[in-house]
């Protein structure tokens, strides 16, 4: 019991942030499919409008589960905040680009993209928050 306590504390941020990930890329997933498929929303639009909600879920659970940035003065808050906020539209300009590329460049089916571009989106996000957004003091 002692190790997987240890193992917990060590790994505690990694492991919060990959469920939080994966809830994230759930999120922007049935979000993206809703639109594409049952709303018939172009498929751009659609990545879009599911990055912008998943944006706002990550956020929140970043912020509170996984790197639990608390006792923030208001100018550090908005730092952190926009600074989370333009990291991820740098993360949108990546999905958009990946999903141009295999979608309407290479026509490959873009449920399987959206879904590959996803684990790529996730991963670099991560090293952004962890490097640049959600820095420890």
């Amino acid at each position: 019991m002692e190790t997987i306590k240890a193992l917990w504390n060590k790994y505690k941020e990694i492991i919060n942030y990959l469920i939080f990930g994966v809830l994230t890329t759930v999120v922007n997933y049935v979000s993206y499919l809703i639109l594409a498929k049952v709303c018939n929303v172009d498929y751009m639009v659609s990545t879009v409008v599911a990055q912008i909600i998943s944006i706002l879920f990550a956020y929140v659970t970043n912020k509170l589960f996984v790197f639990q940035t608390k006792g923030l003065s208001k100018k550090e808050f908005f730092k952190e905040m926009f600074s989370f906020f333009g990291f991820r539209i740098l993360s949108l300009f990546l999905d958009m680009g990946f999903m141009y590329l295999f979608v309407d460049v290479l026509h490959l089916n873009d449920v399987i993209m959206k879904l590959v571009s996803n684990v790529l989106i996730v991963i670099a996000n991560y090293i952004f928050s962890k490097l640049f957004v959600f820095k420890k003091k």
